[in-house]
C-alpha cells in the first residue's frame, strides 16, 4: 500500500507539472478532484484485502462482512471524487481564468447546475449503497413517497423557499450581482448570493440582508442592472423678466443636448416650457443617457445642468428664485403721505 501510495502521488505530480503548461479546465479540475479520493481508495482497497487474506486464513464470523463494507467504501469515494470534480469545474468557470473575457458568465446558472448536479450524484451514490446493504429501492422509494407528504406538512415553509429558490434559477430574474429593488418591500441592494433556501443582498450602507426565497414569488422585483438607459427629466425655471429669452433658451438647451457625446439621440428628447408657476416661467427636459452606471450618471447629468446654467446666463436671463411682489395703490400712498407730512407740521407748530 506504501508502495502504491507513493506511485501514485509521484504520477499525480508529474501530471501536475505537464498540466500546468497547459490551460484546460477539464484536467485541472480532475486533477485537483481526484488526489485525496485517489489516495483513500488505495489505502481502503489494500486494507480490505489484507483483511480478506486473514479472514480466509482464520475463518473468523467477523470478517463476513468485509466484502459489503468495501463496496460501500468504494461507492461513498467515488461519489466523493464526483461531487469534488463538480465543485472543482463550477470554481474554474466562475473564477474567469478559463472563461473568455468578451462573453459574460452567468454566476446563477452556473451555481444552479452545480447544486443540480452534486446533489443528483449524493442521490445515486445513497440509493446505491442501500441496494448493497440489501435495501430495496423500490421500497426505500415508496417509503419517501409517503415520508415525503409529512414532510411537506412539516416543512411548507423550508418547500416554499426551496421552490422559491428554483424559480429564481429558472425564470432568472436577476442574478448574482446584480443591484435589484422591490417596490413592495424594503428590500434594495447587490445580490451576492442566491440559495436554496434564502438569498443574501448587500444593501448600499453594506449590511448583509437574507430574504427567503418564497417573498420573491409574492412580490414585484426591479432590476436597475439591466436597465438599457438612464433618465434625465429636470424642470427649470427662469425669471419672469426673461420671458421673451424663453424660445432661444429652449432651443439652445435643445441642440446641445443633441450634440451631447453621453446622450441617446435615439431615444425620447424633449425640452418644452411647461409652465407658470407663481415665481417662473418653467421649462423641462427629458431625456436619456448612454450609460447606465450610477456614478458616470451623475457625473454626466451635473454636466448637462450645468450647461443649462450657462445658456441661460449667456442669453442674458437668469434661473428664478422664489419672489414676492408688492403692488400698493398710489393714491393711498400718496395720502400717506400726506398725512405724515400734515403730522409734522403739527409737531412743529
Amino acid at each position: 500500500m506504501l508502495t502504491a501510495n507513493l506511485f501514485v502521488g509521484r504520477l499525480l505530480n508529474k501530471l501536475a507539472e505537464k498540466f500546468a503548461r497547459t490551460h484546460n479546465l477539464w484536467d485541472d479540475a480532475l486533477l485537483l478532484a481526484s488526489r485525496k479520493p485517489l489516495i483513500l481508495m488505495i489505502w481502503v482497497v489494500g486494507a480490505s484485502h489484507v483483511l480478506e487474506i486473514i479472514g480466509e486464513s482464520t475463518d473468523a464470523d467477523i470478517f463476513s462482512a468485509l466484502q459489503p463494507f468495501r463496496a460501500v467504501a468504494v461507492m461513498a469515494i467515488l461519489g466523493w471524487f464526483l461531487v469534488k470534480l463538480v465543485r472543482e469545474i463550477e470554481t474554474g468557470i466562475l473564477s474567469r481564468e478559463y472563461g473568455d473575457d468578451d462573453e459574460p458568465i452567468d454566476q446563477t446558472t452556473v451555481m444552479a447546475l452545480g447544486k443540480l448536479v452534486r446533489s443528483a450524484v449524493i442521490i445515486v451514490v445513497v440509493l446505491m449503497i442501500l441496494q448493497n446493504l440489501g435495501y430495496s429501492i423500490s421500497g426505500v422509494l415508496a417509503f419517501g413517497g409517503i415520508g415525503g407528504i409529512a414532510v411537506g406538512f412539516a416543512a411548507k415553509d423550508l418547500l416554499a423557499n426551496f421552490f422559491g429558490g428554483l424559480m429564481v434559477y429558472l425564470d432568472r430574474p436577476f442574478s448574482v450581482g446584480d443591484w435589484i429593488r422591490s417596490p413592495d418591500k424594503n428590500i434594495e441592494g447587490t445580490v451576492e448570493n442566491i440559495g436554496w433556501r434564502q438569498t443574501r443582498i448587500r444593501t448600499f450602507d453594506q449590511r448583509p440582508l437574507y430574504v427567503p426565497n418564497a417573498t420573491f414569488t409574492q412580490i414585484s422585483v426591479e432590476n436597475p442592472s439591466r436597465m438599457l438607459n438612464r433618465r434625465i427629466y429636470e424642470t427649470i425655471g427662469v425669471r419672469y423678466d426673461d420671458a421673451k429669452h424663453i424660445p432661444a433658451i429652449i432651443s439652445k438647451v435643445r441642440e446641445m443636448l443633441a450634440n451631447h457625446p453621453e446622450i441617446d439621440t435615439r431615444k425620447t428628447l424633449i425640452v418644452n416650457f411647461n409652465s407658470f408657476n407663481a415665481s417662473s416661467l418653467d421649462f423641462f427636459v427629458y431625456t436619456f443617457t448612454k450609460t447606465t452606471q450610477w456614478v458616470k450618471y451623475h457625473e454626466i447629468k451635473q454636466d448637462i445642468l450645468l450647461n443649462i446654467l450657462e445658456i441661460v446666463h449667456e442669453l442674458g436671463a437668469d434661473v428664478a428664485y422664489p419672489t414676492s411682489t408688492i403692488k400698493m395703490d398710489p393714491v393711498q400712498i400718496e395720502r400717506v403721505a400726506r398725512d405724515g407730512s400734515e403730522a409734522g407740521d403739527i409737531e412743529n407748530a
